[in-house]
């Protein structure tokens, strides 16, 4: 799947992540679609090179778990380094 494959189903599994861990993320829900599109990404290159998990078919449901779980990721990871530079201003 090529990188605007990525990108698109990144941005739904953004959503999908913001709609799994509600909470009030300083950059709002476009923030959170750039940071799943990311997550997304990510998970794609990371499923591909460490586990050799095809991602070729774009409707393949493993290909929208790995962005997801990528998605996931990132938006928690996000969540503590923003929260962390909140909590010191």
């Amino acid at each position: 799947m090529g990188i605007l494959g990525w990108i698109i189903v990144g941005g739904l599994m953004g959503a999908l992540a913001k709609a799994i861990m509600p909470g009030n993320d300083p950059g709002g829900i476009i923030v959170t679609i750039i940071i799943g599109i990311v997550g997304g990404l990510l998970g794609g290159f990371i499923g591909s090179a460490l586990f050799g998990v095809s991602t070729a078919g774009f409707f393949d449901i493993q290909t929208w778990l790995i962005a997801l779980v990528g998605s996931l990721l990132l938006l928690g990871i996000y969540r503590v380094v923003v929260g962390r530079r909140a909590v010191r201003r």
